[in-house]
């Protein structure tokens, strides 16, 4: 169906202008006998401005947030105030660039404006990016799991350390949560089966996390540095700060730094503030929905998301220092691991995750049945054999990954920028019309330059990472 273009607009009012006009005529005026295509017009949203507010932020908060205060220690106070500045006002950027191209074609799917761009190919591309950032996010998951049930264990049995029992492995535990939770909630025919009481655990994992952040601040003057467990200080100090010649210089917050874990800095931004896919299914649902209502919902959202991560790497970087390792929850096993705060904490973390899994899961499988057996009816053997082998797939890079610093590092060099950059630069300059904005016009150079940068970010990232895991230089990500 070819884009009819819609008279008596300029090219700035976007979405807006064809707004105006949804209740005289068709947003996009369709063939006679051919199914028309769903377009945001053919809805009318029902969420207020505040609560969509709450579902972006939601979409955008995640385990991510347990990675930034190992950022900050690896940059410094400074240099990582100006990229977490940097990825939030690029984020920002990047939905005016979905929300414009959305708003030109009518399309509600992430997926479906790889389509409108580059035909099957492009919807293809960005299904399976989608998928892959997914993987990861689930992986992430599983980590969390796999880093914090021993220590829910062990802090239920009064136990001060790990004594090695099969029941404190993590890699057992999470082959268990997988097998006994996941797996048979993953394999329900829908998601609407099981919707009314998980379809909350997003919902509680963003209030969770929030509360992670208080936790963090009130934690911060509980806590002194070195701690008091000193041999715990000395062997980390020994182990991976070599060049400090004393406590006293290891417990100084750093401005700037540099160091060969600094590369992992911009992925786990990058990681911490997806959200792209989740934006237009926003904006559909979005009551007296106009591109400019959506963009200050995505402004507030990513504003609020700003403030909540600043304030969870500072604090969580004051609190350990150097010490403090890429899952910030972990750390605080080395302070008292029988807390009271931190393993309520822990334990609804641990709730959250494990139940957001299968429902992370769903996407996953509808966009691979749709890749791989596009015509194909609904079949048992498929439905369970996906679920069966993607769980799998996850619980073996869980396994075998030794820190979800490298989930976060390899999931936020590669899907990330895609999803943030990559992709919105290309979809804007390949759907807006050359006569609303000429192929030399400033936004469609910006626009260009903007998927360019994602390009850059990601060879750069990539290549830093896999020097850092090469020359094996790297310093414990803890939590394992």
């Amino acid at each position: 169906m070819e884009l009819q273009k819609i008279n008596g607009h300029s090219r700035d009012d976007g979405f807006d202008g064809l707004d105006a006009l949804a209740e005289h005529e068709e947003f996009l005026p369709h063939k006679t006998g051919v199914k028309k295509e769903l377009h945001f017009t053919d809805f009318e949203g029902k969420t207020s401005f505040g609560m969509s507010i709450f579902n972006l932020s939601n979409a955008i908060m995640g385990s991510g947030i347990l990675g930034l205060a190992y950022a900050m220690s690896n940059t410094g106070i400074i240099l990582f105030l100006i990229l977490l500045v940097f990825i939030a006002v690029l984020s920002a950027y990047s939905i005016h660039l979905l929300l414009r191209s959305a708003g030109v074609v009518g399309i509600r799917a992430y997926e479906q404006l790889g389509n409108r761009a580059f035909g099957p190919p492009g919807k293809m591309l960005a299904a399976c990016i989608i998928t892959v950032h997914n993987i990861g996010a689930m992986s992430s998951y599983l980590f969390i799991v796999k880093s914090e049930l021993p220590l829910v264990i062990q802090a239920f049995l009064g136990k001060h350390e790990n004594t090695g029992e099969w029941f404190l492995n993590g890699n057992y535990l999470i082959i268990i949560v997988s097998a006994l939770i996941i797996l048979p909630l993953a394999l329900m025919k829908q998601l609407g089966m099981f919707c009314i009481p998980l379809s909350r655990f997003p919902f509680s994992l963003f209030l969770i996390f929030s509360h992670h952040v208080s936790t963090v601040i009130y934690k911060k003057f509980n806590i002194p540095c070195p701690l008091d467990d000193e041999h715990d200080n000395i062997t980390h100090i020994a182990d991976h700060f070599h060049e400090h010649n004393s406590t006293d210089d290891f417990c100084e917050a750093k401005m700037f730094t540099i160091n060969p874990q600094t590369a992992y800095t911009i992925p786990i931004l990058a990681f911490a503030f997806v959200c792209h896919p989740e934006v237009l299914p926003i904006y559909t649902e979005l009551r007296d929905a106009t591109k400019k209502r959506m963009q200050n919902v995505a402004n507030i959202s990513i504003m609020a998301m700003f403030v909540m991560y600043l304030l969870t790497a500072l604090f969580g970087y004051l609190t350990f220092f150097g010490a403090v390792e890429s899952e910030l929850l972990h750390t605080y096993s080395r302070v008292d691991p029988l807390d009271v705060l931190v393993l309520c904490v822990r334990l609804a973390v641990l709730v959250a995750v494990t139940l957001t899994v299968p429902v992370v899961l769903f996407p996953i499988r509808r966009a691979l049945l749709q890749i791989l057996f596009p015509d194909k009816p609904f079949h048992w053997a498929r439905h369970i054999a996906i679920a069966f082998c993607l769980i799998f797939l996850v619980n073996l890079l869980v396994i075998f990954v030794p820190s979800i610093r490298d989930i976060f590092g390899l999931i936020g060099a590669t899907s990330a920028p895609s999803l943030i950059f990559i992709l919105p630069g290309i979809f804007y300059v390949r759907i807006v019309p050359e006569d609303q904005e000429p192929m030399k016009s400033r936004p469609k150079i910006q626009a260009a330059c903007f998927a360019a940068l994602g390009f850059i970010f990601m060879i750069m990232s990539l290549s830093f990472i896999i020097t850092d895991w090469v020359t094996g230089e790297s310093r414990s990500g803890g939590g394992h």
